[in-house]
């Protein structure tokens, strides 16, 4: 069985695949409490559910990208890891999103990983488990969300450390109503870094605060 908070069809507010249709189902329960949280609600509120009725419930939105995330999905490790394993067999594109502060190198490789490394002002850096970094795919994606100068130069220490360009897709995003947009565009162009913006957009298209979007 799973804890499942929600269920919901919406389009992708971040990655790669921002402005996509996407099916998200959002585990319950997380190992961290980063200070910027936007989730909460997403720590204990849930619903238990077989594996087969969350694949039925994806199947009614007839939407072949699926994003598994919580709080931090892999806090239900074995269930989780069943479900997208599951979910590729059904031929869904399936992405996890996880706070690499729990170990990945078990998820299938079919499945394209989004990990947020915690920067400074999360509170949660220490907790990063930066082996992880070795079970990247060139496809996977690392995500930097930023709420001070000190987490983007942070960031760019991390990136030359772990040399994550070359390893995958970057992207820096920043805290929503901490860090404006312009100021972090500014700051990667004058460092010339190969990394992707991203914006959440979701919340430009509905309150900032809606969930189920």
């Amino acid at each position: 069985m799973l804890t499942i908070n929600e269920i919901y069809h919406s389009v992708q507010g971040e990655s790669t695949h921002a402005g996509r249709p996407c099916v998200f189902v959002r585990l319950t329960g997380c190992n961290l409490r980063c200070t910027y949280c936007d989730t909460e609600y997403a720590f204990y509120d849930g619903k238990e559910m077989s594996e087969q009725e969350v694949i039925n419930q994806i199947k009614k939105y007839n939407c072949k990208l699926v994003e598994i995330t919580g709080g931090e999905p892999l806090v239900q490790m074995n269930e989780c890891l069943q479900l997208i394993k599951n979910l590729c067999d059904l031929n869904y594109e399936v992405m996890i999103e996880t706070s690499g502060s729990l170990f990945i190198k078990e998820i299938d490789p079919r499945v394209k990983i989004i990990m947020d490394l915690k920067c400074p002002a999360s509170g949660m850096a220490d907790r990063n488990l930066y082996e992880n970094i070795n079970s990247l795919k060139k496809t996977d994606e690392v995500k930097f969300v930023i709420a001070t100068r000190e987490d983007y130069d942070w960031s760019k220490e991390i990136l030359n450390k772990y040399k994550l360009i070359d390893r995958c897709i970057v992207l820096f995003s920043c805290v929503f109503d901490k860090l404006e947009p312009l100021a972090l565009v500014n700051w990667i162009l004058k460092d010339k870094l190969d990394v992707r913006v991203q914006l959440q957009i979701h919340k430009y298209i509905w309150h900032s605060e809606a969930k189920g979007v």
